[in-house]
């Protein structure tokens, strides 16, 4: 995020696309209601009637998968009625000139043909964003889980830089991330390019820094990026890649074509699985190793704006489950390399010694509120909005990115568009099915289906249906509603008895290799 969860309430417009927020990050869409209580005006763009549709001065209802031609739409109307500001495009941006003239061909008119969203809808919509004073933008995995998600996050910056909504409270570009330390996860250097800090594993100054910080040769270090989730996946498959160590990853549920991750992870020679709970992938490991849950350890959250928070240990782990940190630094040191980490803060000492963006950070400073990063120095307070001078790059990009289809579309053999999403009342694949509460609110999973669809199909509300896509099927209860357009099938990945996943694209973004979990296509048959 840009900006501080707080800034919510502080915009006056407030555009919503691919989040289901008051689901997906309660809290955060807490703050989006008390905005437009205070009279914030709310565009949602979002293919289902989400509670926020609800709430909205707009509902912009995209076809799934059409988000970059919607988000051009606006940039078209914001251009051509001299919406955009020229002061911050002079001052502190470059290329746009250029993304001009690639969005003059995203009409009102040819967008609504493409999104299904009334151009009179398009063009109030830019106006409302445009005429801020101060607009948000959020953004989840509506936006980021598709072949397009990069240029669909890169036409969100150009549409908050064109409208100069970047560097002052109220405004900015908002991520809202997946769960509750991938932010950290992501800083650590959890990518297969970056060390901690976002510094490429390809710089040979960077490899110099932290050989020598490691006690190594920098020679030690690999020169050469590794790979993403879904490519080793991929390499296993192949027999590329013959051993593998999963923390905290449940993949078997989570990711797409799930049939093909189960084959990938059964011609491993070596599976390595550390979580808190025996999971769905855990079942297909040689190891597995007890880690201890969030209570049960001491350490840090980065949360999604960016905020370290100190985590305090509650109660011992039960059994012989250790933290996560205790039991990596006891692998590393039986691998001959002498990890003598004594506790959580230790690290967090090495962390500000390698990481620019946490350089002033230690356990004594994050008692209390936290610190929000880049906070370079020991006596910095923090950054609670981003880009307030300028870029880090220094001159903001305008990028042109172009609308390009689904990888997937229907048609006569699987008519229907099938996308996937959360519930409010499970998180991810299983660690709220151990709740007994939450199973009883939310036993089961659905498949939400138009009421005009399921009548030409024969389908009742509550009967069983089987859906059926190029690379699995699943079989679960029809809820009938009007939550979804016609042509949309949806469901929840949450539940092992209807998994999602069988079903979804492993189709991979060309930059950032997400799958596009949120399109493809399906039948849907009666049982």
């Amino acid at each position: 995020m840009t900006n501080s969860i707080q800034d919510i309430g502080q915009a006056d417009c407030i555009l919503v696309i691919g989040s289901n927020t008051t689901e997906n990050h309660p809290i955060i869409g807490q703050k989006v209601k008390q905005a437009v209580r205070r009279g914030a005006r709310l565009i949602v763009a979002d293919p289902r009637e989400i509670e926020l549709s609800r709430w909205a001065t707009l509902w912009l209802r995209q076809k799934p998968g059409s988000d970059l031609a919607l988000i051009n739409g606006l940039l078209n109307v914001i251009v051509k009625e001299g919406l955009y500001d020229r002061e911050f495009i002079a001052s502190r941006t470059e290329g746009f000139e250029e993304l001009k003239e690639a969005v003059s061909r995203y009409t009102p008119d040819k967008v609504a043909e493409i999104t299904g969203v009334p151009a009179e809808d398009i063009i109030k919509a830019a106006r409302l964003y445009a005429s801020g004073p101060r607009s948000a933008i959020l953004y989840a995995m509506g936006i980021t889980q598709h072949i397009s998600g990069t240029a669909n996050v890169m036409a969100l910056a150009n549409l908050a830089m064109a409208c100069g909504m970047l560097g002052k409270e109220g405004a900015g570009v908002n991520p809202l991330r997946g769960q509750s330390n991938v932010q950290g996860a992501c800083d650590m250097g959890g990518l297969p390019n970056v060390y901690p800090g976002y510094q490429p594993v390809t710089d040979a100054a960077v490899r110099e820094k932290f050989a020598r910080a490691w006690g190594i040769a920098p020679e030690k270090l690999s020169p050469s990026n590794g790979l993403t989730l879904m490519e080793m996946m991929q390499a296993a498959e192949e027999g590329r890649l013959r051993g593998m160590y999963i923390l905290g990853e449940n993949p078997v549920l989570s990711d797409p074509d799930a049939a093909h991750v189960e084959k990938a992870l059964r011609k491993l020679d070596f599976l390595v699985v550390q979580d808190i709970f025996l999971t769905e992938t855990a079942r297909f490991a040689d190891v597995v190793l007890p880690g201890a849950a969030f209570a049960e350890k001491e350490g840090t959250f980065t949360n999604t704006e960016r905020r370290v928070q100190l985590l305090h240990k509650a109660i011992d782990p039960p059994g012989g489950a250790r933290a996560d940190w205790q039991i990596i630094a006891e692998i590393i040191r039986r691998l001959g390399f002498p990890a003598n980490y004594n506790s959580p803060a230790e690290i967090m000492a090495e962390i500000a010694q390698v990481t620019p963006s946490y350089a002033g950070i230690n356990y004594k400073r994050l008692e209390g509120q936290g610190l929000q990063w880049p906070c370079p120095a020991p006596d910095h307070p923090g950054t609670p909005v981003l880009h307030q001078e300028k870029f880090n790059r220094g001159l903001g990009k305008f990028h042109v990115v172009d609308y390009v289809l689904p990888d997937e579309e229907p048609d006569e053999e699987y008519p229907y568009i099938f996308t996937t999403g959360r519930l409010l009342y499970h998180y991810h694949t299983v660690i709220s099915r151990k709740s007994k509460g939450l199973e009883e609110i939310c036993p089961e999973p659905v498949a939400e289906i138009n009421p005009q669809d399921a009548e030409s199909l024969g389908i009742g509300d509550g009967e069983r249906v089987e859906l059926i896509s190029r690379r699995g099927r699943v079989q679960v209860k029809a809820w009938v509603t009007n939550r979804v357009p016609r042509g949309v099938v949806f469901m929840t990945f949450h539940f092992w008895e209807a998994a999602a996943n069988l079903l979804t694209n492993p189709a991979l973004d060309p930059v950032a290799k997400i799958p596009e979990y949120k399109v493809c296509a399906v039948k849907v048959r009666k049982l």
